[in-house]
Formats: structure tokens, sequence, C-alpha cells
């Protein structure tokens, strides 16, 4: 809703000309993506992303917001989530790291709601203000990756980690998954034909495929696979028009041939080509046996077991000397049975209202179909890999929620009956 300051006279004409006009939904648009663009930076801390929700939100809060019955649900789980890890806490509370993790935690579950809220409104525009911003953010943080792993302009100390790219993230991990839905959303932007700069946009495609092989993360490059063939699997079966399902299927073998040059072209660099080849075939130390990351999580089940607040936040690292690298055991583990619990069920249900999103007809499909894989293959990932505390996995969730919520209700418009007006309205004397 546009906030006017323009002055009319009494008789209804405008008085002394126009003032100047405060758009509420331009400031409301350019505070979002300047927050969604932010969230490639996890170098510095508190981070420009921490700053920005708040003035984010406190400008979507001064316009007004409804909220849904749909989305209820996710609130409930989501903060019944945080309850069972600050229940946990409760015997730790004179120890700072636990009680920072927790409210970490609980300022990334105020972040997802926003997101869900603010995604139920405005769906189509806000979605694509979204889209945009990763997208651009995704460039960014993968031409610092590649920067950094060739060491340009003596950035290699900056940007890389254990030799592979970390890009403006402290993880290589976290940049590779950083950068999936940035690489989808460009996918979608070719085979659906929706670029006029279609050059520009294999640049970014390329640039971004680079950064997520430089990560040299397993994880991330499986995740882009999986999340790519959804996304033009969805593009594809959603659209009927035969034109268009040639296009698709003419633009991924396109996409096809360009991740395949990006990847001669890196491989032909001997040390690239190394450590692909050591990340592809060798399992890490700290996989491997009982005292290994998959032997702990092992060990844990039984423990955890017999007890119900689990091991308290942040607690874990203290029974095996390192994290669980497994967001479902830290699940309990840090948040107890209350928090375990309602995090499995929030997973399930948002992966039945994922799909349900991605294959049901509606105006929020084309960004649901980028939404959606990028999500679903981060809680894939988090059997693997703590994504608990990954700010663009909250971001998801809200999306994904605040699309179905939009649908929900455009579904709901579209199937109730039109009703006569009343010029056309039986009057008594009708026969």
């Amino acid at each position: 809703m546009p906030i006017s300051g323009i002055v009319e006279s009494p008789t209804g004409g405008r008085a002394g000309g126009s003032v100047a006009t405060i758009n509420y939904q331009r400031i409301l648009n350019a505070s979002l993506w300047l927050l969604i663009a932010c969230g490639e930076i996890a170098l510095l801390e508190p981070s420009p992303y921490e700053f920005m929700s708040v003035i984010t939100i406190g400008i979507w809060s001064l316009g007004g917001f409804t909220v849904h019955r749909f989305v209820l649900t996710f609130v409930a789980l989501i903060f019944l989530y945080n309850f069972g890890g600050f229940l946990a806490l409760l015997p730790y509370l004179n120890e700072p790291d636990p009680s920072r993790f927790m409210v970490q935690s609980l300022y990334l579950a105020v972040t997802a709601v926003f997101f869900a809220l603010l995604f139920a409104e405005n769906t189509v525009d806000r979605s694509e203000v979204c889209l945009k911003a990763y997208a651009f953010s995704t460039v960014v943080a993968a031409l610092c990756g590649i920067a950094g792993y060739f060491n340009v302009g003596g950035t290699g100390e900056l940007f890389t980690l254990y030799g592979r790219a970390a890009g403006t993230f402290k993880d290589p991990n976290v940049l590779g998954s950083y950068l999936i839905m940035g690489a989808l959303y460009f996918v979608q932007s070719l085979i659906l034909g929706r670029t006029r700069h279609v050059l520009l946009t294999l640049a970014s495609l390329f640039i971004v495929t680079s950064g997520i092989l430089l990560s040299f993360s397993r994880g991330s490059w499986g995740g882009f696979v999986v999340a790519t063939v959804m996304t033009v699997g969805f593009s594809y079966f959603s659209n009927k028009d035969a034109r268009v399902r040639r296009r698709i299927l003419v633009m991924s073998a396109v996409a096809i041939a360009a991740a395949l040059v990006v990847l001669v072209a890196l491989m032909s660099v001997e040390s690239v080509r190394d450590l692909v080849l050591q990340r592809a075939t060798v399992t890490q130390d700290y996989d491997e046996g009982e005292t290994g990351r998959f032997g702990n999580q092992l060990h844990s089940l039984p423990m955890l077991l017999d007890r119900l607040g689990g091991f308290g936040p942040l607690r874990f690292r203290l029974f095996f000397d390192i994290e669980p690298h497994n967001s479902y055991v830290n699940a309990f583990a840090s948040y107890g049975w209350l928090g375990g619990a309602s995090f499995f069920l929030l997973v399930g249900l948002t992966v039945f209202v994922g799909f349900r999103l991605a294959l049901s007809p509606s105006p929020y499909s084309r960004a649901a179909h980028v939404f959606w894989p990028a999500l679903f293959v981060f809680l894939v990932q988090g059997f693997q890999i703590d994504i608990d505390h990954w700010r663009h996995v909250y971001l998801l969730f809200g999306a994904v929620w605040g699309l179905e919520t939009a649908r929900v209700r455009w579904q709901g418009r579209s199937s109730r009956p039109v009703e006569p007006s009343p010029s056309r309205a039986p009057t008594a004397f009708a026969h």
C-alpha cells in the first residue's frame, strides 16, 4: 500500500501541485533486496544481514500484516523447536557458548516467521525481488571464492580454507550450498526464456557453478545436480505448451554443455583436478571408525534416549570432541526430545508442503520451482552436515511456507462460487 504525501484542495483538486510521494512498497522491496544480498556476508560478525533484518522487519511491520491460519502450524513448530532448546539450556545458563547458541537460534526462527508472513502477501513481486537479490549475492560470493582460490591480489588467505574456496563464508561447505539457489535461478531463467541478457545469464551461471566446484564440497556437488534436475523437471511438467517444453529441453542441453565446459576448463588446472579427485574418492579421516563422524552419531543415539533434555545446546562436542555433523542428531542433542521431535515434524511437513506447492499449478509455481529444490537438498544435506544455523535455510523455510500459504488462499478464492450481482438477483415477484 503506497503511503502518499499528496495534498488535495477542498474541491478535490491538488492544492499547489503534488509534494513528494513515499511509495511504501518500493521502500520495502529495496530493503528486502539489501537484506537478501547481504546474506552472503558471513566473514563479519555481526553481519550486515543482522542489521538489515532489523531494518526490514521494522519497515514491513509499519505497513501492517496478516497472520493466515495456514502458517500457524509452521510458527508453532519452529517455536516449539526453540522452546525445547531453551529448556535444555536451563542447566547451563552460566555458560556463554550454549546461551549464545540459543539466542542465535531464536533470532533465526524469528527471521523464518518473518519471511513466511512476508511472502504470503504480494507473493509474486516479493519472490522476484528475493530471487534476484539472492542470485546477485551468489555471483559476488562465487567471484570472491574463485579469486581466493587462485590467490588473485593476495586474497587467498581471506577467501579460502584448507585449499578450498570459501568466498565470503567461513566454511567452503556453506559457500557451495549457498550458491545452489543462485545457479537454479539462472538455469530457470535460461530454460524459460525469462532473461533479456542471455550471455550475461550464462556468464553468471558459469561463475556460480565454478564457485560450487571450487568449494570442493561433495554435498554441494550432489545437491546442485539433484536440485537442478528437480527445477528442470518441475518446469517441464508444469508447462503444457509444446513450444515451451521444446525450449526447456534445448536450453537444458545448452546449460549442461556450459557446465561441462566449466568442468573441463577447471579440471585442466592440475591443483583443481587433484583436489577434485581426492574429494570424490577419498573418505576424510574424521568420517571413519568408531570415533569418526558417523561412529559418534551412532554412539550418541542410545545416550540421548536416556536424556529428555539431550546433552544441552552446543554440548555434543564435549562428549565426542567434534560437532555432530548431522542436524537431525543435533536436534535431539541440543534441543532435547521436545525440540528434536518438533524439528522432525517440521521437516516432514515441509517436505509434504514443498512438493505440493511445486506440483500444484498456481501463480507462484515459477518461484516455487527454485525455492523448494534448494531447500529440499539442504534438508537432505542435514544428514551429513549441521545446517541448523544457516541463515539461507531459514529464508527458504519461510519462503516455502509463505508461498504455500499464498497458494492455499489463491486456490480458495479460485474455487469459491461467484455470487450473482445485486442487479441480476431474483426479486420476490419473479416467476
